[in-house]
């Protein structure tokens, strides 16, 4: 007896393999992270992060007019804060001129259309290095959120789109929505780092930024790697408080988050590909262990499979260039 169905049908040859396939990348799935310094036409590599470099403003006006015309529309900035600029108060995070509020200046000028998130976090700006305020070694939440709802409202005067607050510091969702709201930007989104945990693939990006902490680590406010409920729990609440898009972070490690949340929550899920993930694979692709495109290609259809809506990832570029 010959059996009735065949699933390898489906799979004969790439065109009924295209025709048949339920995820699908495109463009419109990404998010470009960028890095920016102080000065003129630099151009820095990130030693941890091959192909991927801190940009001064003339050269990220030229980046986002490439990125646009490749048909990704969407950024995430994050600033490098020169270290005399850095305090326990966040006082440069509120610069009305600082690096972060003149980049997203320089983008609504050079192309107006793409979307601007800014990562709203205190470690760029800390003599500590962490993502609040340091009192007696111990990071405090309620005045770290204060100079994040003003950083957050700073940001959004110069234009800014979407914030994006990656501390994890509690109540932060609320109270920006809040100073939104009665500071009339109403239209201004938030992306919450919802479930970001404490994860060792962060370490490329902090040299990226040199936001290393100076002491200790972040596992009092980022989240325990071996729990899951709790992300659930914290998705929930920025919802709550006002969130439109939340996000989990790392992802491949985390993909069973990412399907957790998207089938409890009815809003845009992120996934946050991050530095590590991307230096991995380069560095194997290197030493030809690995086909740098093919993994990059499966990982992130996994990340979109597993119940992404958008993918912040150092590989946007690569990817799009693939699709052709």
């Amino acid at each position: 007896m010959h059996p009735l169905i065949r699933n390898r049908r489906l799979r004969t040859n790439e065109a009924i393999r295209s025709l048949v396939r339920e995820t699908i990348i495109t463009p419109n799935d990404f998010l470009v992270p960028l890095f920016v310094v102080e000065g003129k036409g630099v151009k820095q590599e990130i030693p941890s992060m091959p192909n991927y470099y801190r940009l001064s403003l003339d050269l990220l006006e030229k980046e986002v007019k490439e990125l646009w015309a490749m048909g990704l529309k969407s950024v995430l900035l994050f600033v490098m804060v020169p270290e005399n600029l850095k305090d326990n108060k966040g006082k440069e995070a509120v610069n009305p001129k600082g690096l972060m509020q003149r980049a997203i200046k320089t983008i609504k000028n050079a192309c107006p259309e793409m979307l601007v998130m800014t990562d709203v976090a205190f470690d760029p700006y800390s003599s500590f290095g962490h993502d609040g305020i340091v009192e007696d070694g111990i990071i405090v939440n309620d005045d770290s959120v204060e100079i994040l709802t003003e950083m957050s409202l700073s940001h959004a005067e110069a234009g800014a789109d979407f914030v994006a607050p990656s501390d994890m510091m509690d109540g932060r969702i609320l109270s920006i929505r809040e100073a939104f709201e009665d500071e009339g930007y109403t239209n201004v989104g938030i992306m919450a780092y919802s479930a970001k945990y404490a994860s060792a693939f962060y370490g490329p990006f902090r040299d990226a930024l040199d936001s290393a902490p100076g002491f200790g680590d972040k596992k009092t406010y980022q989240m325990d790697y071996a729990n899951r409920l709790e992300a659930i729990r914290e998705t929930e609440m920025d919802i709550d408080e006002g969130a439109d898009i939340v996000m989990v972070k790392p992802g491949l490690c985390y993909l069973d988050i990412v399907r957790e949340v998207r089938n409890h929550v009815d809003v845009p899920v992120a996934v946050y590909q991050v530095s590590g993930e991307y230096s991995m694979l380069k560095a194997a692709a290197e030493k030809g262990w690995l086909d740098h495109d093919a993994v990059m290609m499966e990982q992130l259809t996994a990340i979109k499979r597993a119940g992404a809506d958008i993918i912040a990832s150092y590989f946007a570029k690569d990817a799009v260039k693939l699709m052709g």
